[in-house]
């Protein structure tokens, strides 16, 4: 079906193609790529921006030495297919198949595992400096995108770079695209560099016509200082070069000769060199292209509509969204503050109705948190709204620039708990293990989506820092629970009444816990239902209830056992009598691969059949 695909499997297949063959090669990639996802989900308009970079460095690399980073590593799609892993294409994501990152157990040209933004620069580096000091002889390249260089820790690394003159290529992968549209003063160097491109062929040009005639050469040299003002005249800022970066670009990032030529050049230069490559996230496919945001992350969909197959619940992020918009008009102070993520996390619609109130930080956690504690700290009532998986970048700035100072910031952590494909580096597994110990914070959890909007309601009304987190997607609803309508700090809300034992459980695993309520009777077991609708404070009266009582006490949370709420419940009670007896249901102390979410429950034992099993044995 695919004439160059097919055939393909040896690394330096691609050094042998013709330049028409790379480009025949590169479309067939984009389909076969475009036919894939839309099958299993994946990041795909990223995936179809790189295929002509990709191919370009495989082309003048040789992977068994050179060793290529991929930051955030949604974009490796191609690199995988092309170093020896298309026969298993078809599990990417799936519970026991490729990662939808790299990863170091995959295969060995998995150099360094990225699944956070903004971090191939510094593992790279720290290859290029292991390579110099073991004396080995390989190029390192990292392949970092625009969106992705506005994170801190990128420009930490370029300062270091730049001082120190390591060797190393820096392929800057410029779509003008994160996840959502990027933003910032860095965003705003790279578009000035976009549209204005003359500075590196008018110097090639001077110092080539220089160097054919007399005294050419000492003229070159002596034009230094003329040459930097062309340079600064022509592109603005001169960024890289000025932190002392060998800069080559802009270049079309789908142009293979060009690209091609020039990273062959870089191979030759001593010190650092960045290359600036424009590329077109979503190329080859129209859907993709229209909605690159639609299409950085998505579901199975229909390859020649582009409209995502599966029916989606109301979400939590959409309630979440909505909410902070109803809100917005009666709290004139309540500002929304997002890391680059005003689609993921609901925030697209406040950002249009609220655009004074709106602020999109770019990719840096660190900076939104404390943003946000300074906002506070001027009257305002800040929601910072982020995945799990990315709030933990910024854990300082949370104990220190906001629970220290009692500030009244709102975290909405979104996608906490299991997230299922994207896997290891993604999963919400750990934040509430790093928030339960920080002294002054509130933490909540809803049940189901309309609890959210409860919750929401009642914390815009304090005067402290509160986190509320709730996990991906929509939720398994149930009449019979009554809605969290009351809320008052700290008390937790008696689903149903039972005998002896208790289980108290948080979020969705509220809803698990009561469908088996009529399951645990079978067999004996009559237990009280407990929903933990705030995991800090506890709800001490209710626990003392349960200790002087003799009750059997069991907690099942979507987070680590580990520092979770179960750790914390089991502490208190010990406190009070180390005689009752908890059992803590959660994840253990291992990381949760990728895969379908009802697999990893089942393999945790955080489904319904393997919460029963561990409530019988424990009982």
């Amino acid at each position: 079906m695919y004439k160059y695909l097919d055939n393909y499997s040896q690394l330096d297949g691609v050094k042998k193609m013709t330049l028409k063959e790379l480009y025949d090669f590169s479309e067939e990639i984009r389909h076969y790529l475009i036919e894939k996802v839309s099958k299993n989900g994946g990041h795909l308009a990223s995936n179809l921006g790189v295929v002509e970079l990709t191919l370009s460095l495989l082309n003048i690399f040789d992977v068994e030495e050179d060793k290529i980073v991929w930051d955030v590593g949604h974009q490796s799609y191609v690199y995988k297919l092309l170093t020896g892993r298309k026969e298993c294409f078809d599990t990417l994501r799936k519970f026991g198949g490729l990662s939808g990152f790299p990863k170091r157990c995959e295969s060995k040209y998995d150099y360094f595992e990225t699944g956070h933004s903004s971090t191939s620069i510094s593992a790279a580096l720290g290859l290029a400096r292991a390579r110099d000091i073991l004396n080995e002889k390989s190029n390192v390249i990292a392949v970092i995108g625009d969106g992705a260089l506005t994170g801190g820790m990128a420009l930490e690394a370029l300062n270091d770079i730049g001082y120190n003159k390591t060797n190393m290529i820096i392929v800057l992968n410029d779509n003008q695209m994160s996840i959502s549209e990027n933003v910032g003063g860095i965003s705003n160097v790279l578009n000035g560099l976009r549209v204005d491109p003359n500075y590196n062929r008018i110097k090639e040009d001077i110092t080539s016509t220089l160097n054919k005639i007399y005294f050419g050469k000492e003229i070159a040299n002596s034009l230094g200082k003329i040459k930097d003002g062309i340079r600064n005249l022509l592109v603005p800022g001169q960024f890289f070069e000025e932190l002392g970066i060998k800069y080559f670009g802009p270049i079309d990032g789908h142009d293979i000769k060009q690209l091609s030529k020039v990273l062959g050049q870089a191979k030759k230069i001593k010190g650092p060199v960045l290359i600036h490559a424009l590329t077109l996230k979503g190329k080859g496919y129209d859907h993709a292209e229209e909605n690159p945001s639609t299409f950085h992350g998505i579901g199975p969909f229909n390859l020649e509509s582009g409209k995502i197959k599966e029916i989606k619940k109301e979400t939590y992020s959409k309630v979440f969204g909505k909410t902070m918009v109803d809100l917005g008009k009666n709290h004139e102070n309540l500002v929304a503050i997002t890391a680059a993520m005003p689609d993921g996390t609901g925030l697209k619609e406040f950002s249009q109705v609220y655009k004074d109130r709106f602020f999109d930080v770019g990719i840096a956690e660190q900076h939104a948190t404390t943003l946000a504690a300074g906002m506070a700290s001027g009257g305002l009532k800040p929601v910072f709204a982020v995945y799990s998986t990315f709030l933990q970048r910024a854990y300082d700035q949370i104990i220190h620039d906001i629970c220290l100072q009692k500030l009244p910031v709102i975290l909405a952590i979104d996608r906490a708990g299991i997230v299922g494909e994207d896997g290891e580096t993604h999963q919400g597994l750990f934040d509430l293990s790093y928030l339960t110990h920080i002294p002054n914070l509130t933490i909540m959890t809803p049940r189901c989506t309309k609890d959210l909007q409860f919750m929401l309601e009642w914390a815009i009304e304090q005067n402290e820092p509160i986190a509320i987190r709730y996990p991906r997607g929509g939720d398994n609803y149930i009449n019979d629970i009554p809605l969290c309508l009351n809320i008052n700090k700290g008390k937790w809300q008696t689903v149903c009444k039972g005998e002896k034992v208790v289980i108290i459980a948080l979020g969705d695993m509220v809803n698990k816990a009561y469908a088996l309520r009529d399951k645990l009777k079978n067999v004996g077991i009559d237990p009280t239902i407990v929903n933990a609708l705030f995991v800090k404070p506890l709800d001490t009266v209710m626990l003392d209830y349960f200790i002087e009582n003799d009750y059997k006490i069991i907690t099942i949370e979507d987070n680590y056992t580990i520092g979770g709420f179960g750790a914390y419940v089991l502490n208190y009670t010990n406190n009070k009598n180390k005689n009752i007896k908890v059992l803590n249901l959660g994840y253990k102390d291992e990381f949760v691969t990728h895969g379908e979410v009802e697999i990893l429950y089942k393999l945790n034992k955080l489904d319904e059949n393997g919460i029963f099993k561990s409530i019988v044995s424990f009982v």
